[in-house]
Formats: structure tokens, sequence, C-alpha cells
């Protein structure tokens, strides 16, 4: 398989996850106080959106990706 043809895929196959998942979300665990043998964690929720207009381009490009690798 060409570059091309594997970078178009891989930008469909994003494209059309973020098509579906609006957005990501994780938890990540922070020390809040070390004192000796004592920790007390704190939880941070983050999360990152993912505007559907990035979804279509990305499925669009990687459409166009693949079809001028399979001309060239």
């Amino acid at each position: 398989m060409k570059p091309m043809t594997i970078l178009g895929i891989v930008l469909i196959l994003g494209g059309i996850f973020g098509l579906f998942f609006s957005r990501v979300s994780w938890t990540e665990t922070k020390p809040l106080i070390k004192a000796g043998p004592i920790q007390i964690d704190h939880d941070e929720d983050h999360t990152v959106w993912i505007p559907t207009a990035a979804g279509v381009i990305s499925v669009i490009a990687g459409l166009g990706l693949v079809m001028v690798s399979r001309r060239a």
C-alpha cells in the first residue's frame, strides 16, 4: 500500500471517530497532600471537544487522498 493511501485511511477513520464521539473525557488522579505515609489524592476531570466540522473535513481529505493515490 502507498503511504498516501494509508494516510487517507487514517484520516477517514479519525474523522468517523470524531463524528460519532464528539467529546473525549478522562479522569486524572493527582496527589493533593503528601505528609509522610498519608497521601490525599484529587481527581481532575478533563474533556476535549471535537468539532463536527473537523470530522467532516478529515473524512473529505482522507477520501481525496485515497482517490489521488489510486490515480497516481
